[in-house]
């Protein structure tokens, strides 16, 4: 059902990470375990939302009137970030239960391996969603976006490398997706200026960050806000979270993390960031 009308609509997009019940204590912050996942989707059919893309929510602001009168009565956006085996298994049944589309960012370097960026929270183990199971998962409806191809910091990188993750990532989903790839997240949710202008030369439509507020129409298509959904989002915190009040904790935290900004530390990353780039191209 549509709304009719010109008011502006406010619209949550909501982040997840790896769909699971075991973790360590440092990763742990980062997952919801699949009874909880279940719970919140089943909390979205009851009360009447609809699943919507990244790009499905860009393409209806594109229209020249309100959003209000091209989106869903209830709108809600669904993003999953890193591809992480476990949105196969565990995430995409339950989608597929109630009918709901989501937007899920893969970093490319790591497709068909695990997780060895998250050594040191003790998760390089963790397994990885494959070439054949992204095929599926795309075939089902849900969207595939970029996230870079090997998960820096792009603020840390220097011009060239910055572009080439970007760059790389979409033309890697797209060759196996058979498909244009048309969004795209920051890894680890910072950007600037220039990141940005990166993003949208690559020909991508959309990009997501993580700062915690709902979105309309007015909202910059390349700096698209999420709410995180954290370990601990409750039913109760889960609702507050589709109204716009219950930002997670877990949010500072990640955007502290992201946007440490001495020259020191920002030299250190840069070069770091370099190592890893060169280290895994090698081997993706």
């Amino acid at each position: 059902m549509m709304l009719a009308g010109h008011e502006k609509k406010k619209v949550p997009i909501l982040m997840y990470h790896s769909i699971s019940r075991h973790a360590t204590a440092k990763f742990r912050p980062f997952t919801v375990s699949p009874e909880l996942f279940a719970d919140q989707m089943a909390y979205l059919h009851q009360h009447a939302y609809t699943a919507i893309t990244v790009t499905q929510f860009i393409k209806a602001r594109a229209h020249g009137a309100s959003i209000s009168s091209t989106l869903p009565e209830r709108p809600v956006v669904l993003t999953f970030d890193d591809g992480y085996a476990d949105f196969f298994t565990e995430a995409l049944p339950v989608l597929k239960r109630y009918g709901f589309v989501a937007t899920l960012y893969v970093p490319t370097a790591f497709v068909g391996g695990t997780s060895r960026r998250l050594q040191p929270a003790g998760e390089s183990a963790r397994r990885m969603l494959t070439w054949d199971q992204l095929i599926e998962i795309s075939a089902s409806g849900v969207e595939c976006g970029g996230h870079s191809h090997s998960h820096p910091r792009l603020d840390t990188l220097p011009h060239p490398l910055a572009r080439d993750e970007i760059i790389h990532s979409k033309r890697l989903l797209a060759d196996h997706l058979e498909q244009e790839i048309f969004s795209f997240a920051y890894p680890y949710g910072y950007h600037t200026a220039r990141v940005r202008q990166l993003v949208r030369e690559a020909g991508y439509t959309s990009a997501c960050a993580v700062r915690s507020a709902m979105s309309s129409e007015t909202s910059d298509p390349f700096s698209l806000a999420r709410f995180q959904v954290s370990a601990d989002a409750t039913i109760e915190k889960f609702a507050s979270l589709l109204t716009g009040r219950g930002a997670s904790p877990l949010t500072s935290v990640y955007t502290i993390y992201a946007r440490a900004r001495t020259p020191v530390l920002r030299l250190v990353l840069r070069c770091a960031g370099s190592i890893t780039n060169a280290s895994i191209y090698r081997e993706g």
